[in-house]
C-alpha cells in the first residue's frame, strides 16, 4: 500500500494543455489555454453581438448602437478597442466633414463567422 501511495505521489502534475497531444489523468486532452482565451474574448459581454452585426458589413459607431440597442456608448467603445487590439475589428477614419469612423471585421474577425453563426443557431434552438 505504501508503494502505491509513493507511486501516485511521483506522478507528474496534470498538463495545462500547451501541447496538442497532452492527456490528463482521465485519458482526455485537457482544456487548451488558447481555446479558453478565445471563449473569454468572444464571450465577453456584448462582444459576440458586436461581431454578429459586423458580419454583414462595415458600420459606423451609431449603426452598431442601433443594431445592439441595450449596449451603452461607453461599453461599445471599450469593446471595439479590445476587438481592435486583438486584430479582429478594424477602425477606419473616413475623410469628410465631419470626420466619420467605420468599423469592420478583419480577416481574423471574418474567420469567426461560422462559430458566431453556429452559436446564434444554438441559442435560437436551445434558449429561444
Amino acid at each position: 500500500m505504501a508503494a502505491t501511495a509513493a507511486k501516485q505521489h511521483k506522478r507528474a502534475a496534470p498538463s495545462r494543455g500547451s501541447e496538442p497531444n497532452d492527456q490528463s489523468d482521465l485519458g482526455r486532452a485537457p482544456c487548451c489555454r488558447l481555446y479558453h482565451r478565445a471563449v473569454e474574448l468572444v464571450g465577453k459581454r456584448w462582444s459576440g453581438a458586436i461581431l454578429l452585426v459586423l458580419l454583414d458589413g462595415p458600420l459606423h459607431f451609431s449603426g452598431i448602437r442601433q443594431l445592439v440597442p441595450e449596449l451603452s456608448d461607453r461599453l461599445l467603445s471599450e469593446r471595439l478597442k479590445e476587438l481592435e487590439a486583438e486584430g479582429i475589428v478594424e477602425r477606419t477614419v473616413l475623410d469628410g466633414s465631419p470626420v466619420r469612423v467605420e468599423y469592420s471585421l478583419t480577416e481574423k474577425g471574418h474567420a469567426l463567422e461560422p462559430t458566431v453563426r453556429a452559436l446564434k443557431r444554438w441559442a435560437r434552438d436551445w434558449l429561444g
